[in-house]
């Protein structure tokens, strides 16, 4: 593979600093991509949210309607090829349409699906036959599409799927059999990309259609959350799939199914950040609404100190998703493709695996956080179904679990990377983390995050080396010890997006007060987080002297002294009190 320039290189945040302005942020958007933006929330706003109970009830047809209403606006086709009757547009463009649909879940997940993991199986590993007779209808959402990897003894362990696919007597068809589950859009959509074993063995995927014979569908999952999509099993009873609907070859299935993953981890995540952002909103509106004691809800402390975290997480998340979303974009530009299927698919799917499994568990956990505590300062109305924090927060826990558990991508982070070194594809240095010097005590606050930050990555690889030569070859069983090293790396790919984009606004001559307070308060309670992870993995891997040597080292590395953060949270509130949102106060 040709060597990329540095920042757009996977992982490569671990190992120097980036120049800020090489980082995209919310604030470089163009005029264009502003207004996609804002036609997507003008329609949920007008066409999605009115029609709210009938769609939570699935309304026979309701869904797809409106689904298909996007589709004549054209916003099923931004990602798709121009040749195919698409866009041509890149991820930046269209995060900020994922945010506005995952406004309200269940539907964010039904065009997500289509236009993520079950319309770019076919975008980029079909032949141009294929692409020619699916591409332009799925584009216009003539067809919508759904993705079937999942199966009941085989969540996480997707490989280990028991549908089989075998070749029938004429050699024209292969006939599929077994049941895939949870399976999004299965009660709508047209086109399945479907993944079986051949004879058995070879992990395939097929573009299956509904209409194909053999194919049925199990009832609606009674779901806890993201009721306004359709969840069904797709059970195949010798299904006949034509041979030409092979995707990328046999045996080449596990390729496509987790690179089309990557992609599909990072539009989660991006799309939970708008879940995020309304919610703060509503919030807000609420604490400033609601009075007790003869005084509104925002003049408390603790719900300040809420609302100004919650500011600051959702800050962290937008800027590491638009920051990403311009590397993908870059690398994608290239052209380059890596030769493991027939077509060969882009490297940007896998150049930046890490990144999109960061996005993944840090955006979906920080819906979470938010959905809860908007929901908290409702008190008892929030428990209630006549507020909107009982349906958010139902739909906000979904987003940990599929697209891979966050518990897999927290393996997947570390490992990775761990492979990566293996092949010669990331280096770990060779520099003696002890050496490191902390930012003088008088150094300006921004300056001591940057600081913090070179400490942190320095830890974060010297966690990964000493679990490395600890475990060996057994450290995949170590589970916990590689699930904390990924968080310290989670932190790290946060922090320094925010601060990132907070230095890239002050160079640019913007008063950014609000951005620096949203950084500050983030890294000072990221660091605590840091500490900890890096304690676990420190105890599991040393013991007795050697192990307090580690522990000063770690807490050299991560050099801080404790900020006002209760001022600095009462700052934030006090703003987001003024401006009534997230992206107001930041000046979006």
């Amino acid at each position: 593979m040709k060597p990329l320039p540095p920042h757009l290189t996977g992982g490569h945040f671990l190992l120097s600093d980036t120049d800020p302005n090489l980082v995209y942020t919310p604030e470089d958007l163009s005029t264009e991509e502003r207004q996609i933006t804002e036609s997507v929330e003008k329609f949920m706003d007008k066409e999605v949210f009115t029609r709210l109970e009938a769609l939570e009830h699935q309304e026979p047809g309701l869904a797809v309607k409106l689904f298909k209403q996007l589709g004549e606006l054209g916003l099923h086709a931004l990602e798709f090829p121009e040749e195919y009757g698409g866009l041509g547009l890149g991820k930046v463009a269209t995060t900020g349409v994922a945010m506005q649909l995952s406004r309200l879940g269940g539907f964010g997940v039904t065009c997500g699906a289509h236009t993520g993991i079950g319309g770019m199986p076919t975008m980029y590993f079909g032949t141009p036959e294929q692409k020619q007779k699916y591409l332009p209808r799925l584009a216009t959402g003539e067809l919508m599409a759904a993705y079937c990897l999942s199966e009941a003894g085989s969540g996480s362990d997707a490989l280990g799927m028991k549908t089989k696919a075998t070749l029938s007597p004429d050699g024209k068809h292969y006939l599929l059999n077994g049941a895939k589950m949870w399976i999004t859009n299965a009660g709508w959509a047209d086109l399945f990309t479907v993944f079986a074993k051949v004879d058995g063995e070879h992990v395939t995927a097929f573009l299956v259609e509904r209409t194909f014979p053999g194919v049925s569908f199990g009832k609606e999952e009674h779901k806890l959350g993201i009721k306004t999509s359709s969840t069904r099993r797709v059970i195949l009873e010798n299904a006949q799939v034509p041979v030409e609907n092979v995707l990328g070859g046999v045996g080449k299935g596990a390729y496509i199914a987790f690179n089309i993953l990557n992609f599909g981890r990072f539009g989660l995540g991006a799309g939970t950040v708008g879940g995020s952002a309304d919610s703060l909103r509503t919030a807000t509106k609420y604490a400033l609404e609601r009075h007790q004691f003869g005084r509104p809800l925002t003049s408390f402390g603790l719900i300040q100190q809420k609302l100004g975290d919650m500011a600051a997480r959702i800050f962290a998340v937008d800027s590491t998703t638009y920051r990403t979303a311009s590397m993908i974009d870059a690398v994608m530009a290239t052209g380059e493709t890596m030769d493991l299927t027939t077509p060969a698919f882009p490297r940007g799917m896998e150049e930046l695996a890490v990144e999109c499994s960061i996005i993944k568990v840090a955006c979906s956990e920080v819906l979470f956080y938010v959905t809860d505590e908007t929901l908290q300062i409702h008190g008892g109305y929030g428990f209630t179904e006549e507020f909107t924090p009982a349906r958010s927060v139902r739909d906000a826990r979904i987003n940990r679990i599929f697209e891979g558990t966050n518990e897999i991508n927290r393996l997947f982070i570390t490992s990775t990377l761990l492979r990566r070194v293996q092949r010669g594809r990331f280096a770990l240095p060779t520099a003696a983390p002890d050496k490191f010097v902390p930012a003088a005590k008088d150094a300006e606050p921004l300056q001591k995050v940057e600081s913090l930050l070179k400490g942190a990555k320095l830890l974060a690889l010297a966690l990964t080396g000493l679990a490395a030569k600890k475990f060996g070859e057994k450290l995949a069983e170590q589970q916990e010890v590689l699930a904390a090293i990924s968080d310290v790396i989670i932190e790290i790919y946060l922090d320094e997006s925010a601060l990132l984009r907070t230095l890239k606004a002050k160079g640019k001559g913007a008063a950014a007060n609000t951005m620096t307070d949203l950084t500050l308060a983030l890294m000072n309670d990221s660091v605590s987080r840091m500490e900890k992870s890096a304690a676990t993995v420190l105890a599991a891997c040393s013991t007795g002297e050697e192990f307090h040597q580690y522990l000063k080292l770690s807490r050299h590395l991560l050099t801080w002294t404790p900020l006002n953060v209760v001022e600095l949270r009462r700052s934030i509130a006090k703003r987001l009190c003024e401006v009534g949102s997230y992206p107001a106060l930041v000046g979006g």
